[in-house]
């Protein structure tokens, strides 16, 4: 309850805007370790949220355009912090080392580490062991230490250029976890915590479709799999010494439709973060007794923020919302219930409602959505629709907290976030649906679902957009050829469009790493003919479209530059035909590149970029857009 009250002062007494900054923090020891102004502090564990800490780095030695820190790691004695570093424009990173001591001095810098952990060995030194990212690809792991022994050596390197490599310290630091993934296949090692100059231990070798992963208590390994039927994944367990998957017990199943979001391992329970039917869940087992308690949260919440929680008596976390910023809750085990923060409540509960609503595909498969809506908005089918999609990677659709998405409510637009095939909303089975020669699935639900919103009466072709990053440019782009008139404007950020032409060039850092998502064109004819069926770029041709706004990076490695130009160009031809097809009373639609510089892929926080995009879905719906701008100054300041 005392980090609620630092919380609450801490909104209380900061704009609004400083809702979303939220910088990495962890607590080791009697100490705080997280970012000051452009610096790495650190500061005793009551004295967290006053000025008085202490400085162990400045990141503007690494001379770097707007560092900021994006990871911390503390060595188990406290004789060092690891921190990575990096920028709003570029994906690279650096790893810093600091040397505690009365004068902190950093003692070694790596560039392009993924992820990385301590331990320590027999000799009470400190190793770190990290990953090296090369474009995008991440396949080497390293092991580093610092005293008088100094190295810097490989430690594993993955051959596979399908897979890729992440490490992950046990809850209790007992085992250090390497685990080799791929989007469908999973194998992972051990590194004991005690002796790290030991040969890892093999769990289980990769087989084909099974995903798990480890955690660690009381000389047993807790493993979520998805091996054996159903395909979702399960809880099991085995003896630490007897780690092959012919030992490992069936302890816990899900429910279907569950997407299993994070697990927590405390002394005597297991806490697993679920979605079931589009709904959180927090479930908590007892490891004494196998008790399970099952806690369905608030229908409000979207999802969790997980916390950084070395408290065994307790177990705190998040929920927020696009419209909602995230707010604390606390499970105490030895009471059994659950608290929430109290004092401050958003009016956002009493001014808008969130509705779930299913729509039936054309196969009969229903797709949840969701949808947010001012409470006293009359007419909705009148009002302003703004449709989100992903349907990729078995990845949920993004429902983190938006000021823009909450300016747009408080100005009577209507959300609706589409919980397509592809995604991982309802689980592992709802990605497969998905994905390969699936595909059209996602397409089919996004199209079944904003047919259904204009049914129920929420708002009207004229008047809907739709918005979606990434891959959720694949289904955008292909609804833009396929049901132009369900849409009025499309906005879409580093969107990936063709499919086709990327997925042929091996070249390209991601495309290996993603043939279990899209097929393989180049071998396949059958995945080849059924890609180009989809592909937004391959099926653009002259017809009436919706007006489109897509922003681009210049040096994005996910999705190339070139691949979206050559889609807006080709897209800017067929609408210039169809024009002059239809003659001078035809209204053309406007099809807007907005390319920014830098190298990251999706810049959420960009200030330009929301601008750009909300002015142009008002210019395009004829709404004065002066209301969205001077709500949305109390969250973001321009």
């Amino acid at each position: 309850m005392d980090a609620f009250e630092k919380v609450r002062t801490r909104l209380e007494t900061q704009p609004q805007e400083e809702y979303e900054i939220i910088n990495p923090e962890i607590k080791h020891g009697d100490f705080v370790y997280y970012q000051e102004g452009c610096c790495l502090v650190r500061s005793k564990d009551e004295e967290a949220d006053s000025d008085n800490y202490e400085v162990l780095f400045n990141l503007e030695e690494l001379k770097l355009d707007q560092p900021f820190i994006d990871c911390i790691r503390v060595a188990p004695d406290e004789k060092y912090v690891a921190a990575k570093i990096r920028t709003e424009d570029s994906e690279a990173s650096t790893c810093i080392v600091v040397k505690l001591s009365d004068q902190p001095v950093m003692v070694a810098s790596f560039p392009n580490v993924s992820s990385f952990e301590w331990v320590k060995d027999e000799e009470y030194e400190d190793v770190l062991f990290y990953t090296f990212q090369r474009n995008l690809r991440c396949h080497d792991v390293y092991r580093a230490t610092f005293g008088e022994n100094k190295r810097n050596e490989r430690f594993y390197t993955e051959k596979d250029p399908s897979f890729f490599v992440y490490l992950y310290l046990t809850k209790d630091s007992r085992f250090l976890t390497m685990n080799i993934m791929s989007k469908t296949t999973s194998e992972v090692w051990l590194i004991d915590g005690l002796s790290p100059w030991d040969p890892p231990v093999l769990i289980q070798k990769r087989i084909h479709g099974v995903l798990y992963y480890v955690e660690h208590r009381d000389d047993e390994l807790y493993i979520l799999t998805n091996v054996g039927e159903p395909t979702e994944f399960k809880l099991m367990r085995t003896a630490a010494d007897t780690p092959a998957i012919m030992n490992w017990d069936l302890f816990f199943t899900m429910k279907r439709n569950t997407k299993v979001i994070d697990l927590d391992m405390f002394k005597d329970h297991c806490v697993l973060f679920l979605k079931h039917s589009n709904l959180l869940y927090v479930n908590v087992i007892g490891l004494a007794d196998d008790s399970v308690r099952s806690l369905k949260l608030p229908p409000w919440a979207c999802g969790f923020i997980m916390d950084s929680n070395s408290d065994p008596k307790n177990c705190p976390f998040q929920l927020c919302s696009p419209i909602r910023p995230p707010k604390y809750y606390i499970y105490k085990f030895a009471e059994g219930k659950l608290f929430e923060e109290t004092g401050h409540e958003d009016p956002i509960t009493k001014t808008s409602r969130v509705l779930r609503v299913e729509a039936k595909s054309k196969d009969g498969r229903l797709v949840p959505m969701t949808i947010f809506h001012k409470t006293d908005s009359e007419d909705l089918q009148k009002k302003p629709l703004l449709v989100h999609v992903y349907g990729a990677y078995g990845m949920d659709l993004k429902m983190n907290f938006r000021p823009e998405r909450r300016a747009l409510v408080d100005d009577g637009w209507i959300l609706a976030y589409c919980h397509v095939r592809g995604g991982g909303e309802l689980g592992l089975h709802w990605h497969t649906d998905g994905r390969l020669t699936k595909k059209l699935n996602g397409l089919a639900d996004l199209e079944a679902c904003i047919k259904t919103l204009h049914d129920q009466g929420f708002s009207q072709p004229s008047l809907t957009t739709l918005t979606a990053f990434s891959a959720g440019g694949v289904l955008v782009g292909a609804l833009c050829n396929s049901k132009p008139e369900l849409l009025r404007a499309v906005t879409m950020e580093a969107p990936f469009l063709d499919v086709l032409n990327t997925m042929m060039d091996t070249t390209l850092p991601l495309t290996l790493e993603e043939l279990e998502e899209w097929g393989n064109p180049s071998s396949d004819q059958k995945h080849r003919s059924y890609i180009k069926s989809y592909c937004p770029y391959q099926n653009i041709k002259p017809q009436h479209y919706p007006s489109v706004h897509i922003t681009a990076y210049e040096n994005d490695e996910r999705v190339p530059l070139k691949g979206i130009v050559n889609y807006t160009e080709k897209l800017k031809e067929a609408v210039m035909k169809h024009a002059k097809d239809n003659g001078e009373g035809y209204q053309a639609p406007n099809i807007i590149l907005d390319i920014q510089p830098g190298g990251n892929h999706v810049i959420e926080d960009s200030h330009k970029k929301i601008t750009a995009q909300i002015k142009f879905l008002y210019e395009e719906l004829g709404l004065d857009s002066t209301g969205v701008f001077e709500t949305l100054k109390k969250y973001v300041r321009f």
